[in-house]
């Protein structure tokens, strides 16, 4: 396959459902040899058996130190899309210190590690993506500890897209509203959040997982070879408001 991605090697995390599968879809198509990071499951698995020779599944804890290690054997990489996370809802005074620490751990601390790690192997052309959420633009009820963990990354590539511009590495975050995921499933499953998910987004209707892998590949390409410390909000107008 030719194109400018053709042959090239992409690492993201949390890639075996929702965002992260359609994101390491996408990669291969556009010809990417991929690894896919995510805990050890049977959807993993089942993109290890579907995708073809291009894709390598490491069945790892993104906190973990053996993904750490593993990244140190393997690089150099060309491309990380810093893609694992989790959000536990819950209104600010109720938020229990395994909860805060839980999303800590696994929003920030993670995707900060991956990345040192990575960027002190990629050559000079290379591209980190952190994926992040309108939540890193806005505050909203019930997402105090999500709405800091990702306001932290979106602030982590500014300062990463700084640092690393003078070695040819660019920097940036996509900042998606609401996608149709096993993750959101169960929370707009509740009427009252679904009709106000619909209130906040003029265009009054969710992503979709492919629309913000589309977004990868761009950011990824030469097309986008003068942004770095952007962030590419994809959110149907939530924060135009």
């Amino acid at each position: 396959m030719s194109g400018p991605l053709a042959g090239k090697r992409a690492i993201v995390t949390g890639a075996s459902k929702g965002l992260g599968r359609a994101i390491c879809l996408s990669l291969l198509d556009a010809g990417m040899h991929v690894v896919g990071v995510a805990r050890p499951s049977a959807e993993l698995d089942s993109a290890r058996a579907e995708f073809g020779p291009a894709f390598t599944a490491w069945p790892l804890d993104v906190t973990s130190d053996a993904l750490i290690e593993a990244i140190e054997r393997e690089q150099p990489f060309d491309l990380l899309v810093n893609n694992a996370g989790t959000n536990h809802p819950q209104p600010f005074v109720d938020v229990a210190d395994e909860t805060l620490d839980q999303l800590l751990a696994l929003n920030v601390r993670a995707p900060f590690r991956v990345a040192r790690s990575i960027a002190r192997g990629m050559p000079s052309g290379g591209v980190i993506i952190h994926m992040t959420s309108q939540m890193g633009h806005v505050g909203s009820p019930n997402r105090t500890v999500y709405c800091m963990t990702k306001h932290a990354i979106e602030g982590l590539a500014k300062a990463m897209a700084v640092e690393l511009a003078p070695a040819g590495i660019r920097v940036n975050c996509i900042a998606p509203t609401f996608v149709k995921t096993p993750m959101t499933e169960r929370m707009l499953s509740d009427p009252s959040f679904a009709a106000f998910v619909d209130r906040m987004i003029p265009m009054s209707q969710l992503a979709s997982p492919d629309q913000i892998a589309a977004a990868v590949i761009y950011l990824a390409s030469p097309a986008a070879a003068m942004i770095t410390g952007h962030s590419l909000v994809i959110d149907g107008g939530w924060t135009a408001q």
